[in-house]
């Protein structure tokens, strides 16, 4: 059993910048590939940002590429989303997640992740 906690959420301006973590306990945190998803308002929950392992393979949703930054600390047992120029369309909760499965499944999909965090939620608005 894994369990994660997001913290960092909160209120930014357009054009602003947010860090979210999310810290993990119980199994050995760098067993799992990890990853951000986020679910908006009336939407279903779409992959934003995931890393393997090791943090050597970054993987990103197109909406998100260039802005927002994934990496991992596995020593601190901790995911970070570095989120930079955010835009309104930005806000939602955000989830981190565990994948113990192998390589062969795709980082991109929910269904590849055995835990999930409670979410932080983030809101973009002047």
């Amino acid at each position: 059993q894994v369990q994660l906690v997001e913290s960092g959420g909160g209120l930014a301006q357009p054009g602003g910048s947010l860090r979210l973590s999310c810290a993990a306990s119980g199994r050995t945190f760098s067993n799992y590939a990890m990853g951000w998803f986020r679910q908006a308002p009336g939407k279903e929950r779409e992959f934003v940002a995931a890393l393997t392992w090791n943090g050597v393979n970054t993987y990103y949703a197109d909406s998100v590429k260039g802005r927002f930054t994934i990496s991992r600390d596995n020593a601190k047992n901790t995911v970070y989303l570095q989120m930079n120029s955010l835009k309104p369309e930005d806000t939602a909760v955000y989830y981190c997640a565990a994948s113990a499965k192998g390589s062969r499944w795709p980082l991109q999909r929910t269904s590849t992740y055995d835990y999930w965090g409670q979410g932080t939620r983030v809101t973009v608005s002047s």
